[in-house]
């Protein structure tokens, strides 16, 4: 996988990030970043946490207590910071004065300031409410897929369309890709490139909309597309929000907010190679240096583990358990079962799926592709005679 030029110094702070965390397996991180051993631990003699660019020179802290510190100078750094992140609230703010610069200030005293000088509206105060979401309990246990609604760029016609993926546990963010097209070969190429640097998650949950969405169901379950095909093959369980509840990916959605809020909104945005520029950066920030109010004023990066699951991009030969009954798909995803034309999905044209008695229904039938179950039939309903 070739790094840009664009975002070296971003790769090896992640890097650096990702092997600083407990149980990290430096040699499996190095292959996964294509360095050597020696300058993975070159880069990790070398790295400062306290300085923005990782420089060698360690930083010296001020005490946590500053008595020489005016109050317009306390007013100073505040707006100084916020200035530089115009989203960040009284928390984050204080959170970074503390850790990054030694100075003990409270949330509230912050939170004054910024109104002072007029720094928070009210309409700002309500967006800022936390959603409280249920979180599972490892990362990579789910990630959470999803565009960001599209938006315009200041010198071009192209609307450039956001690809997020978050880490349900720890709010890492996985991809932040701007794409010019909602298409499967886009989220493909990206997943692609996330799982040869993190390895892959159990289950992946996505909308009901294209590419990894079907529009009609023609089993129990939502058909399966292109994507979620692949997925299967690699061992990755494709699910689907409800309709209409786009709570479910609730942490992509909050992750949406904050990305509008600290770059769609306040960056100029001029083509599609530029907006990348200021994703890879602000990812930085987002994953090492934002401390998240849900994670306890945590940053994701330090909840964050890659994964142990390995990708593979060599698909191994679908195989079925002795006794299953095996059709092979059709055209537009029709097969033939006990007499009766059961369609299933178009995108498994070609390919084999089993069919299983249910333990339930004796007209009930489960459809297998590779280890998914992706549907249910009953040969005693009426649309199969």
């Amino acid at each position: 996988m070739a790094w840009m030029e664009k975002s070296v110094t971003e790769q090896r702070k992640e890097f650096v990030l990702l092997a600083r965390m407990a149980d990290s397996n430096i040699s499996e991180l190095s292959q996964r970043f294509e360095i050597s051993r020696k300058t993975a631990y070159k880069w990790l003699a070398r790295y400062d946490p306290q300085a923005p660019d990782g420089s060698l020179q360690d930083r010296s802290r001020r005490p946590l207590t500053s008595p020489n510190h005016s109050s317009l100078e306390l007013e100073q750094q505040v707006l100084t910071v916020r200035a530089a992140h115009g989203a960040w609230g009284a928390r984050k703010i204080a959170w970074i004065l503390s850790h990054e610069q030694g100075l003990d200030v409270a949330p509230s005293t912050v939170n004054s300031i910024l109104h002072r000088h007029g720094c928070i509206s009210e309409s700002a105060s309500q967006a800022a409410t936390p959603w409280q979401r249920f979180e599972h309990a490892a990362p990579n246990d789910l990630w959470q897929i999803d565009f960001k609604g599209h938006f315009p760029l200041r010198e071009t016609q192209i609307r450039c369309h956001a690809l997020t993926v978050i880490d349900d546990h720890s709010r890492y963010n996985i991809v932040l890709k701007a794409l010019q097209y909602e298409t499967r070969l886009g989220v493909q190429a990206a997943l692609t490139e996330a799982f040869e640097r993190y390895g892959l998650p159990k289950r992946i949950n996505a909308d009901n909309g294209p590419p990894w969405g079907a529009s009609a169901r023609i089993t129990d379950r939502r058909p399966l597309t292109q994507l979620g095909v692949w997925l299967i093959r690699l061992g990755v369980q494709l699910s689907h929000s409800r309709p209409m509840h786009p709570q479910t990916n609730g942490k992509d959605e909050r992750f949406h907010r904050t990305l509008k809020a600290e770059v769609i909104a306040c960056k100029n945005l001029i083509d599609m190679v530029h907006t990348q520029q200021e994703f890879d950066v602000w990812r930085q920030i987002y994953n090492h240096r934002r401390p998240h109010e849900a994670l306890q004023m945590q940053t994701p990066s330090q909840r964050y583990q890659v994964s142990q699951r390995i990708y593979n991009p060599s698909l191994v030969p679908i195989e079925y358990q002795n006794g299953d009954l095996v059709r092979k798909v059709g055209q537009e995803g029709w097969l033939s079962f006990k007499g009766k034309n059961i369609r299933v999905s178009k995108a498994l044209n070609g390919f084999s799926v089993a069919l299983r008695a249910s333990q339930r229904d004796e007209q009930a039938w489960d459809i297998y592709f590779s280890w998914a179950k992706i549907g249910q039939i009953n040969l005693a309903d009426p649309c199969f005679n």
